[in-house]
């Protein structure tokens, strides 16, 4: 099964983030292996005939701005081993019920301006911070940046992220047609909008935006892992999939393990070799709500009531501000909202090529209370069909995930959370415990790399890039 007795380093799990540190090592000149449970590459970044064949859908993540964002994947030549970016030159669309959709452009100028009497607010809040981009990203996709690279950039963002979205939004904004954009971008974080800290996702997805897109890899997101993958093979690495590892003993002799793991699933392992007050603290670490997807394959487009919001390759479908986060709070108190807020991507507007010809896909989810196993189809559509009447007409095929199935699908997502762990102001730095190396463990030559330890969820490989950073420091240089 492996080529060699013997490695510098074994990684557990072929997401983003082990592949970022088995590339790391490997350019360090180490031995290493990756070992993937799954029999395809990618955890959470794969793509796979999902309804009917010819139909090529993203199980999990889907649209990438912060692969592109990436500090460490913008210096691999990932372009050479076969991906290919699609950014269109609108981001996002979100609709509403009276007035068009809005609209955010890979422009700033232009998405502000259509803001009207929240144009100098929009710019305010984010042109400081798309003028220092370039600094600003890598403390933002960091650990706990001291110093920063950017410290008035980075002080000027964390002002204003430490608002609650909906706090921020009510502030700084006249219309409620901004504010429901902006809590549209804040939603992805799986918080409830009225949580301090949130406001720091609709920040940074609309710096996103405006700063590199909101791509998609052309042919699915199959296409990033493989290209990882292919990197990392040409830097002597190998690759072993179909391996699902239940203890240590499974792997070849090594200097250093990091494990692309949940905590939870890192304590199954582990939990008895290590010291009992690490053992509480990953105990005690906080998974967010869980995600029901849904993957569509259709005759034709999405028919938007607003032909608009075919302009984008995300929609948001969630309305005001006040129907946003009241979706949201319900489902952070354990509930199922009878009108969620709903993403949505349609890729084959933009890469026709994932479906047979003149039909297309969706990819779709809502937030659900974590571990949830309610049907949430019916929601969902009723949603869509609000702003899309007739889309139902248009289904061929659908395949459905509840949460505990997101979970089987990808260990890493406990209860359907596809963050790998709470990401508000606490958790997002001590993720998955409180050490000066949150990468480290007690365990001298275990590492953690997955989404549980800084920079969080996301597919940007630095969680991978700074573990193996660490396990360079600490044990192989």
């Amino acid at each position: 099964m492996f080529k060699q007795s013997k490695y510098d380093a074994v990684v557990v799990g072929s997401g983003p983030n082990g592949m970022s540190a088995a590339i790391v090592l490997a350019q360090a000149g180490c031995q290493v292996v990756v070992i993937e449970g799954q029999d395809t590459i990618g955890g959470g970044v794969r793509s796979s005939e999902l309804t009917l064949p010819g139909f090529i859908h993203d199980p999990c993540a889907s649209i990438f701005p912060l692969t592109l964002a990436s500090p460490f994947f913008s210096t691999l030549p990932l372009e050479q081993y076969g991906l290919e970016w699609v950014n269109p030159k609108v981001a996002l669309a979100h609709p509403l019920d009276s007035g068009g959709p809005l609209l955010v452009e890979r422009s700033l100028e232009i998405t502000a301006a259509s803001l009207r009497e929240d144009e100098k607010a929009y710019r305010r809040l984010l042109e400081p911070l798309i003028k220092d981009w370039e600094r600003f990203r890598q403390d933002l996709l960091g650990p706990l940046p001291l110093p920063p690279r950017a410290p008035l950039t980075y002080t000027r963002f964390g002002l204003s992220a430490l608002f609650s979205a909906s706090g921020l939004a009510r502030m700084i904004f006249r219309s409620p047609r901004t504010r429901s954009l902006f809590a549209g971008m804040a939603g992805h974080s799986q918080l409830s909008l009225n949580t301090p800290g949130s406001a720091a996702f609709g920040i940074v997805l609309g710096v996103l935006a405006h700063a590199v897109g909101w791509p998609l890899p052309r042919g699915g997101a199959q296409s990033i892992s493989n290209a990882l993958a292919g990197y990392f093979v040409s830097l002597g690495g190998e690759i072993v999939t179909g391996l699902q590892v239940e203890k240590l003993e499974q792997l070849p002799e090594y200097r250093a393990v990091l494990l692309d793991l949940a905590p939870r699933n890192f304590l199954r392992i582990l939990g008895e070799q290590l010291p009992s007050a690490y053992c509480r603290q990953l105990e005690h670490y906080r998974y967010g709500p869980g995600v029901f997807k849904i993957d569509y394959a259709l005759d034709g487009p999405i028919p938007w009531k607003d032909e608009a919001c075919a302009l984008a390759p995300t929609v948001h479908l969630g309305g005001t501000l006040e129907e946003i986060v009241s979706s949201e709070a319900a489902v952070n108190r354990g509930a199922h909202p009878a009108r969620p807020y709903v993403l949505v991507a349609q890729h084959t507007l933009f890469d026709p090529a994932r479906a047979p010809d003149n039909h297309h896909t969706a990819w779709v989810y809502c937030h659900v209370p974590n571990g949830s196993q309610l049907d949430m189809t019916e929601a969902i559509e009723a949603q869509i069909e609000h702003f899309a009447p007739g889309f139902c007409r248009r289904v061929l095929a659908f395949k459905t995930r509840n949460a505990v199935q997101m979970e089987v699908y990808n260990p890493n997502y406990v209860g359907g959370d596809i963050n790998t762990g709470v990401q508000d102001m606490w958790q997002q730095f001590t993720r998955p415990a409180v050490r000066l190396d949150p990468y480290s463990t007690p365990l001298k030559r275990i590492f953690l790399c997955s989404s549980a330890t800084p920079p969080g969820g996301g597919v940007h490989g630095m969680c991978g890039y700074f573990a193996a950073q660490s396990a360079l420091k600490r044990l192989l240089r």
